[in-house]
Formats: structure tokens, C-alpha cells, sequence
């Protein structure tokens, strides 16, 4: 079975580094190490859907953030996502978001973007290799005041039990937001936030104080104020070394005092952490005030 994952793995690997060009059954056989057929069949089995089905999701997807972040024509964004014609992708972009291209482009909305999680990192309580002692990196920033387009959980106090209570597509939702901090966060809130019978922890996306789109179905808003926080970044890690980098992370978080720099840990603000990304190393942000 670990073979199997691995072969998918370098599947979706290749995919994400040559979406742009044209991806064949036989180029995903060649990284897989298997027949075109059995490649196929284990695509299927482990992702539940066909790799072209895979492909051409990512692409909509992607070519979704261009319509909202820059002035492109439909003709070239259709182009450049793999199809044929406009009509073809018009329609393409429909079932999946439901919404015309070109009315997302001028006024975006939520949409649930496909993610391209890694069959490979996406199970807990994975073993890793990563044995030596890595550096955490610690730095003072501020966050400004700000609302948070969240999707509250029932009891989840970390990543995998929300995803179980609430699924893993929400993170693509909130990554057709446009943030102002350039991506999701993950927020472990305070108890003032926590409405009854809902969880600690939970997903947003960081908006504007001057927020006035759309909010989703069954997510809330909240407003946050301007807050100091203090930064802690591990070094790059391999992907499938994550688990091992969250928790070095973690441990200097516990070990960290405050005081050294003049704070003390602030209770009223969330805890922040960004997605784990290897070649940027894992973040969470704590939430500081000054002494008096």
C-alpha cells in the first residue's frame, strides 16, 4: 500500500509542476513507475477521481484567482487552462463554481476551489525523519484591525478533528476570498468569541474592516482588533517531514517566555497558524501586550 501512495504521490507531484503543459496518462505512468493502466486505476482508487478529472479541476481553479486578481481576457485565461474554446470552458467554470467567468471577473464571489492535497501528507500521525534540531525564527509584527470570514467547527481544538467535523474543502473556499494577509489562516479563538456549542478552533480568511461582500452560507464574521503578535517560523522542511515541523515549532512556542522582549501573552486575541508549506517552514503567530 505505501508503494501505491508513493506512485500517486509522484503523480500529483508532476501534475503540480507542469499543470501549464499538456499532462498524458503515459507521463504520469513514466513517474509512477507503473503500466498507463495501473496508474490510471490507482489515480482512481486513492483519489477518487480520474486524472483528467484532477487536472482540469486545478486548472479552473487556478485560472479562477487570475479572473479576480488580474485584467485578463476570457479568451486567453480559457486558452491557457487547457481548452478549446470559450464556450468550452464557460461551460466548465459553471459546473464547477457555478457562476459565468465572466461575471466572477467582475464581481468575484466565494467559490470552493479544489485543493490539491498530497495523498502522501494528508494522513496524521505520519512518521517522519526529521531528526535533528532545527532553528525557529522569531520576529514582532502587527496585525492591523481587521474582520475574519470564519467556518466555526462543533469541538475541534486542532487541524485534523475540525476537518472531520467540517471536511477539508473549506480552505479552498476561503482561498477565492481575497485576504488581506495573501492567504487563509487557522485561528485558535478566545473564549469571547466561541459561540455555544461551537469550536475553539476554526478557519478564516483575514478581510478589510470595511468588509461588505458576500459571506458564505453557514460561515460567520468577526471583527478583530489591531494586535501585536510574535512570529515564530521553523526552518523549510520536506512535505513529508510536516508533522515533525509543526511539532519543533510547538515545543519552542512552550519553552518561549515572553518577558525576554518586554510582553507578556495576550488573551484576548486569537492564536494564528498558516498553512504548513515546506519551502517557507511552519508559522504561528501568538498574540502579545506589552508589560506595564
Amino acid at each position: 500500500m505505501e508503494e501505491h501512495i508513493e506512485a500517486v504521490q509522484r503523480m500529483q507531484d508532476y501534475i503540480d509542476k507542469n499543470l501549464n503543459s499538456n499532462i498524458t496518462i503515459a507521463d504520469l505512468a513514466r513517474v509512477s513507475m507503473y503500466s498507463p493502466w495501473y496508474s490510471y486505476r490507482l489515480f482512481v482508487k486513492l483519489l477518487n477521481m480520474t486524472p483528467s478529472v484532477y487536472i482540469r479541476r486545478l486548472r479552473l481553479s487556478k485560472s479562477a484567482l487570475r479572473l479576480r486578481d488580474e485584467n485578463v481576457k476570457i479568451i486567453d485565461i480559457s486558452a491557457d487552462a487547457g481548452f478549446d474554446s470559450v464556450d468550452g470552458y464557460q461551460r466548465a467554470f459553471y459546473r464547477e463554481f457555478g457562476c459565468n467567468p465572466y461575471e466572477y471577473s467582475i464581481c468575484p464571489v466565494p467559490i470552493y476551489l479544489f485543493r490539491s492535497y498530497g495523498i502522501k501528507y494528508s494522513q496524521p500521525g505520519k512518521e517522519t525523519s526529521m531528526k535533528e534540531v532545527k532553528n525557529v525564527f522569531i520576529q514582532t509584527i502587527v496585525k492591523p484591525a481587521r474582520k475574519v470570514i470564519i467556518k466555526r467547527g462543533k469541538e475541534a481544538k486542532d487541524y485534523w478533528a475540525y476537518c472531520e467535523e467540517v471536511g477539508c474543502d473549506v480552505w479552498g473556499l476561503l482561498t477565492s476570498i481575497k485576504s488581506i494577509s495573501g492567504e487563509p489562516v487557522c485561528l485558535w479563538l478566545p473564549h469571547k468569541y466561541i459561540l455555544p456549542k461551537t469550536s475553539e478552533y476554526v478557519q478564516g480568511v483575514e478581510v478589510p474592516v470595511t468588509y461588505n461582500s458576500e459571506i458564505p452560507d453557514g460561515f460567520d464574521i468577526i471583527e478583530l482588533p489591531e494586535c501585536k503578535y510574535l512570529m515564530f517560523q521553523g526552518e523549510p522542511f520536506e512535505e513529508a517531514d510536516f508533522g515533525e515541523a509543526i511539532e519543533q515549532v510547538c515545543n519552542a512556542i512552550k519553552k518561549y517566555d515572553p518577558k525576554t522582549l518586554g510582553y507578556c501573552w495576550d488573551e484576548d486575541n486569537p492564536r494564528i497558524q498558516l498553512e504548513p508549506i515546506g519551502n517557507r517552514g511552519y508559522i504561528e503567530l501568538l498574540p502579545i501586550v506589552d508589560i506595564n
